[in-house]
C-alpha cells in the first residue's frame, strides 16, 4: 500500500510545487488540505477543522503570507494541535517556511519578526548534509524562529535558523519546493515588499534560472534524509 503525504495549504499562493513531484517520486499517494481558499484571502480569519493527522505517513505544512502570531487567525492553534498530534504518534512531519515555524510554535519554540528579512537565493550552512545540503536556497520570509527546546538545530545562515529537527518533525525556514511558476505567482503578489528591500523581480527570475536545477537535486536529497534519518 503506497504511503500517504498531506500537503497543508496554509495560503492559496502556496502550494507544495516541487515537494509534490518529489514525494511522487519517492511513491507516495499525495493529499491536500486548503487552509484558507482563494475567495478568503483577503479575509482569512475562519474556523478549521483539520483532518486527522494519523491518516497519513507524512504532513508538510507549507507557507503562508500571514504569520503563526497573528491572534486573528483561530485556525492556527488548530493546526498546531494538529502538528502536536502527528508528532505525538509518531507522524513525519516538514514545516516549511510559515509551516516551519508553525512547527516550532507547536513543540515550544518561537517565532518572531525577523530583522533581517530573507527574499532570494540565500547561503544556508548545515551541520548534516544528509538532511539538509548546504548551498542556496530560496527565501521568502518576515518572520523567522527559535527552534523548539531539545530540538537539534540542523542549519542556519547569518540571518535566521534555517533547520531544525524534533522527534518526527522537521521545520525549515526557507522554500525547497520553489519552481518557476511558483516564483510567477509570489512576484504577480508581490505589493511592494521587494522594492523595499531593493530587490527586482527580474533579478529573482535570473537567480533562479542560475540556481534552481540544483536546488531541484538537493531537495530530493533532503526528502530522503527527512524520510531515512527523521521519520524513520
Amino acid at each position: 500500500m503506497p504511503r500517504q503525504v498531506l500537503f497543508i495549504y496554509n495560503d492559496p499562493t502556496a502550494p507544495e510545487a516541487l515537494l509534490g513531484e518529489t514525494f511522487t517520486e519517492l511513491g507516495f499517494d499525495v493529499d491536500t488540505f486548503e487552509v484558507v481558499p482563494a475567495e478568503r484571502a483577503a479575509d482569512p480569519v475562519l474556523d478549521v477543522t483539520f483532518p486527522d493527522p494519523t491518516r497519513y505517513d507524512v504532513i508538510v505544512p507549507l507557507g503562508s503570507r500571514w504569520a503563526v502570531y497573528d491572534e486573528r487567525l483561530p485556525w492556527v492553534a488548530g493546526e498546531i494541535d494538529t502538528v502536536r498530534r502527528a508528532v505525538d504518534a509518531g507522524i513525519g512531519v516538514l514545516g516549511v517556511c510559515f509551516g516551519g515555524q508553525l512547527v516550532a510554535a507547536a513543540l515550544g519554540g518561537s517565532v518572531q519578526r525577523s530583522t533581517e528579512p530573507e527574499v532570494g537565493w540565500h547561503p544556508v550552512h548545515s551541520t548534516d548534509h544528509e538532511l539538509v545540503p548546504d548551498g542556496p536556497w530560496f527565501q521568502w520570509h518576515f518572520d523567522r524562529f527559535t527552534a523548539p527546546p531539545g530540538a537539534r538545530e540542523i542549519a542556519r545562515n547569518d540571518r535566521a535558523s534555517q533547520a531544525f529537527v524534533s522527534g518526527s518533525a522537521m521545520g525549515l525556514q526557507f522554500h525547497p519546493e520553489l519552481d518557476h511558476k511558483l516564483l510567477e505567482l509570489w512576484i504577480d503578489g508581490d505589493d511592494g515588499d521587494l522594492a523595499e528591500l531593493g530587490l527586482r523581480h527580474d533579478d529573482l527570475r535570473a537567480d533562479t534560472t542560475t540556481h534552481v536545477d540544483d536546488a531541484a537535486r538537493r531537495l530530493r536529497l533532503l526528502v530522503r534524509g527527512f524520510l531515512d534519518k527523521v521519520v524513520g
